[in-house]
């Protein structure tokens, strides 16, 4: 399955390599009307461009982005080490400026991506197939450049809207609110030409990693459940509507095992899974064990390559782990480290420290040794130090030449909806019921509760939620969103004998325009505070 997708982005990557970097390159110096694209396998290899680019930044740069600037997630430099030119404690002390390499990195990817869709609708347009066959294929563009939008209206607030291609002059800057006006209308305007998750394992290979009915819906549902950050107005209900679309479709349910949606072979058996980007050890793969695993245990989990001692969590984030039974919080490494059972679980078999019988300990406390910033130090003690994840669980086969994970990463899944829901109806929406049930936010939050084997809620209110979706969500790339939704992205997380201040300014919502972009286009307008 995976190596069906890497045929498809692979096929297209000659043929879109000119969008990544030029915007007026005419089409018919890579295709003719005559010729191409006519069958499916053409069309197939077209538009894996825009997935291609799409994967080779979202589980590295796009997410430190998201998740980097939260207490969900650190990367502390270790004597020096990792620093990178302080770009990671930027993130974390909200104190990146317009030449940032991810503020420019990411917004250059976004428009990357948008600008190959642009393309690929100009050329399927010219094409010599039927009006149905060509209606299909630019939806799929169309509703894949709308998602482009919004990681960027998400992260940076304003932008321009590019709606052609090529580009005759530089765009200007519009208005949040009009970007998300223009990105629903894109979504509902599509949606009846994506086709709908099946019963059948062949087809849903086959729209695996592509939009769908679903993705919309899914989509649709977190800009109306954000609108009140996005655009002033709130929309709950939306919410509401959005996720009943979802459930509608019986063939998404719960899987039963929460581990299996994050596995190195996971794909399109997974059943709650709406939207997910696929990876495998190849550049670009996803870092999640290269940087946040444990050095230490590698060879405990039948891995034989050099990994980094990097990224964690905070102690802050960890202690919403705190429910019995909670298979959750095994997603986690912190304490006296044992060798895995695997079945997501451990044996009695102590980890040592390689040349040792000292059993590795893995401290939940980050404490910094100034003066330099953001240093945890670089002794076996201080290694130790941060609480790491295996969520996204390490693949025993990973290859030192990438040190890259296969495991895809999911976007939209089933348990986020069921949570929207809840905390739409909490902030004023209307249950409503599906499948016969009426669906409370405490019997959506059960569901996921149950399914992890955590204890049931007796009551939920919205901070208990927004626990929830840190206990059913972390490291998927939503914590900014969520905390900026609750007011809360301001919070300071010191850490012991931190030397830096957090900029707990309200501007910071939003990342700023990079200054390189400000300097080719004139008519892009800075965000406020840079």
């Amino acid at each position: 399955m995976k190596k069906i997708y890497k045929y498809l982005a692979g096929l297209a990557i000659i043929a879109g390599i000119t969008s990544c970097t030029k915007l007026n390159v005419p089409v018919e110096s890579q295709y003719t009307k005559t010729n191409f694209p006519q069958t499916t396998a053409d069309y197939t290899a077209l538009l894996g461009t825009m997935y291609s680019n799409l994967s080779s930044n979202y589980a590295v740069p796009y997410w430190r982005m998201q998740e980097l600037s939260t207490d969900e997630a650190i990367l502390p430099a270790r004597d020096g080490n990792y620093d990178d030119g302080g770009q990671y404690r930027q993130l974390h002390y909200h104190t990146w400026t317009a030449d940032h390499p991810n503020v420019t990195g990411i917004w250059q990817w976004g428009f990357s991506g948008i600008n190959t869709c642009n393309r690929l609708i100009t050329v399927v347009n010219g094409a010599n197939s039927s009006a149905s066959v060509k209606a299909a294929y630019i939806a799929e563009i169309r509703a894949m450049r709308a998602l482009y939008y919004y990681l960027l209206m998400d992260l940076y607030g304003n932008l321009p809207i590019i709606s052609t291609f090529p580009v005759n002059s530089p765009p200007p800057t519009q208005p949040r609110a009009k970007v998300f006006q223009f990105i629903e209308s894109e979504l509902l305007n599509v949606l009846p030409n994506l086709p709908a998750k099946t019963n059948s394992l062949a087809t849903n290979t086959l729209q695996y990693g592509r939009p769908t009915k679903g993705m919309v819906f899914a989509l649709l549902a977190k800009m109306y459940l954000n609108a009140g950050v996005y655009t002033g107005s709130t929309r709950y209900q939306d919410v509401v509507t959005m996720a009943d679309s979802v459930e509608n479709n019986t063939n998404y349910f719960l899987d039963a095992r929460y581990r299996d949606i994050f596995l190195p072979n996971n794909g399109p058996q997974i059943n709650e899974t709406i939207f997910a980007i696929p990876y495998d050890q190849q550049i670009p793969g996803n870092q999640f064990t290269r940087f946040g695993f444990f050095y230490y245990l590698a060879s405990a989990y039948g891995m034989n390559v050099g990994l980094s001692i990097a990224m964690s969590t905070t102690p802050e984030f960890y202690n919403r782990f705190n429910l019995a039974g909670d298979f959750r919080t095994k997603t986690w490494l912190v304490g006296p480290q044992y060798y895995p059972d695997g079945n997501g679980g451990f044996t009695s078999q102590p980890a040592y420290y390689p040349g040792t019988t000292t059993q590795i300990v893995i401290t939940p406390n980050l404490i910094l040794v100034p003066p330099k910033p953001m240093d945890v130090g670089n002794t076996i003690a201080s290694q130790s130090e941060g609480i790491r994840s295996i969520k996204y669980y390490p693949d025993p086969t990973i290859i030192q030449a990438t040190r890259l994970n296969g495991n895809d990463v999911p976007v939209f899944r089933l348990a986020d909806v069921y949570l929207m829901k809840a905390e739409a109806i909490l902030r004023g929406a209307n249950a409503t019921a599906v499948n016969g049930e009426l669906q409370t936010p405490l019997i959506l939050v059960n569901k996921l509760r149950t399914r992890a084997g955590a204890q049931t809620a007796t009551s939920i209110d919205l901070p208990g939620l927004l626990d929830e979706r840190a206990r059913e969500l972390s490291w998927e790339g939503w914590r900014r969103n969520d905390l900026i939704r609750y007011g809360l992205f301001e919070v300071s997380y010191p850490l012991p004998n931190d030397n830096l201040t957090m900029n707990t300014a309200p501007s910071r919502r939003l990342y700023p325009i990079p200054n390189t972009e400000l300097k080719t286009n004139p008519n892009l307008v800075q965000n406020p505070g840079y």
